[in-house]
């Protein structure tokens, strides 16, 4: 077997008394598209940056292709590419122009990196617009130059590319857009390393997924998995009216999905007619409350909402994760 392209033992992070990273432990597969999920303050910005040697852990180890990313900060530097959550282009530039420059940073000479830009821009769709200012570019245009930007070294360079929310704000074309993107990273044997706060993202494009609470691993796995983990499925009971609704909520400690305003409240379940029946007279014994109710395929949502509820209710006030890292 090949070595993982991103390994982490126990990592521990702490920012004025908050824990951030609570013992954390990562193994990630080279080629592979790896997903860390959670919530707000759960640790994922944190996790990123000390992959990418701009923080530094206190406590744990970590490796990044090979390298150790506290005792070989410049060989993982060389081996990996980081886009944050915000796209860093120049607007006063044109795309092949914001290419070339970070190409020349990189190292390249002035004729190979005029050449990587045009590469570049015909790979990630840009070459058309690649004479325009990229004040003129969409949020999906300007998120894949950003992308192209971390590719400008020599192909196959890039062994490892940390994507930190990588479709914030985008609209559904452009974030189809860069999905494809990342398939394509993939495929060419990158390994691609994401954050994201869209389940949906993570259900469609990684082949593994680790779930991150209070700086922790909840659970880990590929994303069909950890849905039949945590269940096959989920019911959604629709209350009879608002007191009918109270009084299912209350008979249901940890919903995955809970809507007031049309009465609804979904339950994991294992789909079968028998687990079925068994929470439906546990929720509405006296058989008023319930008006209708449906059975559907569980989802990454499902499996978010069951595994962070009952921990963000108990570390309420512990792994809050610092806005400014």
């Amino acid at each position: 077997m090949p070595p993982p392209a991103v390994e982490a033992t126990g990592l521990t992070k702490s920012y004025g008394g908050v824990r951030v990273l609570d013992a954390l432990d990562l193994h990630v597969a080279p080629g592979t598209v790896f997903a860390l999920l959670g919530p707000n303050g759960a640790g994922k910005t944190t996790t990123v940056r000390i992959l990418a040697t701009l923080t530094t852990p206190d406590a744990g180890h970590a490796r990044v292709a090979g390298h150790d990313v506290v005792t070989a900060r410049s060989r993982v530097r060389r081996a990996i590419s980081l886009t944050g959550q915000f796209a860093a282009v120049d607007e006063t530039q044109t795309g092949a122009e914001n290419l070339w420059t970070a190409a020349r940073l990189s190292g390249l000479s002035r004729r190979a990196a005029a050449r990587r830009a045009a590469e570049l821009l015909e790979r990630f769709g840009l070459a058309d617009a690649g004479n325009r200012l990229t004040r003129t570019y969409s949020g999906g245009m300007r998120r894949r130059l950003d992308l192209a930007a971390g590719l400008v070294r020599d192909p196959g360079a890039t062994r490892v590319m940390f994507l930190d929310e990588p479709t914030t704000g985008l609209d559904p074309r452009s974030r189809q857009e860069l999905w494809e993107v990342v398939r394509e990273l993939s495929a060419s044997g990158t390994t691609v390393f994401l954050t994201t706060q869209y389940l949906e993202e993570a259900d469609r494009l990684a082949d593994r997924v680790a779930v991150l609470g209070n700086g922790r691993t909840l659970a880990e796995g590929a994303p069909a998995e950890l849905k039949a983990r945590s269940a096959a499925h989920r019911l959604d009971v629709v209350a009879d009216d608002q007191g009918s609704y109270l009084r299912l909520a209350a008979r249901t400690p940890h919903p995955t999905t809970h809507d007031p305003a049309t009465r609804t409240l979904g339950v994991p379940t294992d789909g079968s007619a028998l687990h079925v029946r068994e929470l439906l007279d546990v929720l509405d014994p006296g058989r008023r409350d319930i008006a209708r109710f449906t059975l559907h395929t569980a989802t990454l949502d499902d499996v978010f909402l069951t595994l962070t509820a009952a921990d963000t209710a108990a570390g309420a006030d512990n792994g809050k994760e610092p806005s400014h890292v």
